[in-house]
């Protein structure tokens, strides 16, 4: 070997030397940057994570009531239903008594008003089949009141007139009148139990 061999070979192993390192210095700064790397992921992905946690109970408690609300307004929904359904049954009911039934139903309804006087209006229908002695059982009942000729547009019950006075005893008036108390009472019987 020659001098000028040496001298390459010197540059090769400087070189080498040198290059290794830079490639150690290199791998270190590689594996640094990795780590770093590794942290600042592990943290954007628990923080990604506990944002998505937070946001799914928002969703799931949202979801939960949100349901609640659907549940409670069908259940009120219904309920309104049974309820309308038994207020109109009442009024049928009433409606399609017997006549001797009917009539005492129109007695006790002339009792609540014992002691007054006037005219009582009644509907075509209740005009055709009033007892013979209906006036007088309206009297027996504390009612002063004679029949009236022209029939009334109302569903069932009757009107007492007393000049400028009236007294609307109608079926459907009094379910309406009373609705609310009736809404209470049929509120307990069906749903309190």
């Amino acid at each position: 070997m020659n001098g000028g061999d040496k001298i390459i070979d010197r540059i090769k192993a400087d070189s080498k030397s040198a290059v290794d390192a830079v490639m150690a210095q290199s791998a270190r700064e590689c594996k640094a940057i990795m780590s770093e790397a590794e942290q600042t992921a592990g943290k954007r992905a628990a923080a990604i994570d506990a944002k998505t946690q937070t946001q799914l109970n928002q969703i799931a408690a949202s979801s939960k009531s949100r349901a609640e609300l659907e549940t409670r307004n069908a259940l009120l929904k219904q309920r309104r239903a049974e309820i309308d359904k038994t207020v109109t049954g009442l009024q049928e009911y009433l409606l399609s008594l017997p006549d001797d039934r009917y009539f005492d139903a129109i007695y006790k309804l002339a009792a609540q008003l014992s002691g007054k006087s006037g005219v009582v209006y009644l509907n075509q229908k209740d005009l055709d089949r009033k007892p013979a002695d209906f006036e007088e059982k309206l009297r027996a009942n504390g009612l002063n009141a004679t029949v009236g000729d022209k029939p009334l547009d109302i569903s069932g019950g009757f009107v007492l007139k007393d000049g400028d006075i009236e007294e609307n005893m109608d079926f459907k008036a009094l379910i309406s009148s009373r609705k609310d108390e009736l809404e209470d009472l049929i509120h307990r019987e069906l749903f309190d139990r």
